[in-house]
C-alpha cells in the first residue's frame, strides 16, 4: 500500500487590476486625480450657477431699505410683501397667464408640425424630400431675431400686431427647424420592420405613426419640448416689439415695467424674477429623466 502525498497548490498570482473589496462585500472604486479634478470643477460650476439664484431669492425676501444698506446681506426678518406687490399691483398674474398661453401654444404647435414633418422626411428617400429637409435645416443657420424688422412689417400687414396668436405662430414656426433636425435623427434609428409588421396586421399609416412611432420617440419629444419652452418663456424682444397692450405682456416685458426713471422697486423686481424662474425649475425637475433619455439615446446598444 503506497502513501499518497498532496502537493499544496501554488498561490494564485495577484491581479494588479483587481480592486479591494469593501466591508459590505462590494468593490471600492479608487478615485484617481482626474476624477477628483473633474468633481471639483463640476461642484465649482454648480456653486457659481446656483449663487445668483440664491441671491435672487434672498433679496426678494428683504425690503428696499435693507437692500440699499446691505445689498448682499441675509434676510434677518423675511417678508413676502414683494411677492404680493408683484402679483397684484404689478399684474404679474396676467403676465404669467400670457406667458403660459403663448409658450404652451407655441411648443404644442411646433412639436406637432415638426413631428409629422420629421417622420415623413426620415421615411422617404425621394429627391424632393431631401430638398425639403435641406430647406428646413437652413432655418438653423440664421437667428430668427435678425428678421425682427421684416417680421414686424409682415405682422402689421396681416393684422397680427398686438396679438398673442401672432406670437404663438411666430414661435411655433421658429422652432420647426431645430425640432425637425432632432426628431428626424430619432425616427431614422427606429427599425422599419416595426412599421412593416404593423402594416401586415392591418394598421394604416396614421395608426402606425400615432400608436407605434410617437411612443418610441417620446424621450426625443420631451427633449425638443423643453429646449423650445425655455427660450420662448424667456424671450423679451418679440413681445416688446409686437405687443402694444399692457394686459397682453409676457413676464419678461412685464418685469421691465418695474424699472422706473428715477427709482426702482428692487425687492419687487427680485420677487418677479423668482416667479419667472420657478416654472423653468419645475419643468426641469419633472422632465429631467426624459431629457437625459433623449440626449443619451443611441449612445449604447
Amino acid at each position: 500500500m503506497t502513501a499518497t502525498t498532496t502537493v499544496p497548490a501554488a498561490p494564485a498570482p495577484s491581479d494588479p487590476l483587481r480592486q479591494p473589496k469593501a466591508a459590505g462585500g462590494g468593490t471600492t472604486r479608487r478615485r484617481g486625480p482626474g476624477r477628483v479634478a473633474a468633481s471639483i470643477i463640476l461642484w465649482g460650476y454648480a456653486i457659481v450657477a446656483l449663487l445668483p439664484l440664491l441671491i435672487m431669492v434672498m433679496s426678494s425676501l428683504r425690503t428696499n431699505m435693507q437692500l440699499a444698506t446691505d445689498p448682499l446681506g441675509l434676510p434677518t426678518s423675511p417678508t413676502f410683501a414683494a411677492y404680493r406687490r408683484a402679483w397684484t399691483q404689478g399684474q404679474f398674474g396676467a403676465y404669467f397667464l400670457n406667458s403660459l398661453l403663448v409658450t404652451i401654444g407655441a411648443v404644442a404647435l411646433s412639436t406637432a408640425v415638426s413631428t409629422a414633418a420629421a417622420y415623413a422626411l426620415a421615411r422617404s428617400n425621394s429627391r424632393i424630400m431631401r430638398v425639403l429637409e435641406a430647406l428646413f435645416l437652413s432655418g438653423l443657420m440664421l437667428p430668427i431675431h435678425l428678421a425682427v424688422l421684416p417680421i414686424f412689417y409682415l405682422f402689421d400687414g396681416v393684422g397680427l400686431i398686438d396679438s398673442r396668436i401672432g406670437l404663438i405662430l411666430l414661435y411655433g414656426a421658429g422652432g420647426v427647424p431645430f425640432s425637425v433636425f432632432v426628431l428626424g435623427a430619432f425616427f431614422r434609428q427606429v427599425p422599419g420592420e416595426l412599421e412593416e409588421a404593423a402594416a401586415i396586421d392591418g394598421a394604416g399609416p396614421w395608426r402606425v405613426f400615432t400608436t407605434i412611432m410617437i411612443p418610441l420617440v417620446r424621450p426625443a419629444l420631451a427633449t425638443v419640448a423643453v429646449f423650445r419652452f425655455v427660450p420662448i418663456w424667456n424671450d423679451f424682444l418679440f413681445p416688446l416689439v409686437l405687443l402694444r397692450s399692457d394686459s397682453k405682456y409676457t413676464l419678461p416685458v412685464g418685469l421691465s415695467t418695474f424699472f422706473g426713471e428715477h427709482a426702482n422697486d428692487y425687492s419687487t423686481i427680485f420677487a418677479g424674477l423668482v416667479i419667472t424662474t420657478l416654472p423653468l425649475i419645475a419643468l426641469f425637475a419633472i422632465a429631467t429623466k426624459q431629457i437625459v433619455a433623449g440626449l443619451t439615446a443611441g449612445m449604447s446598444k
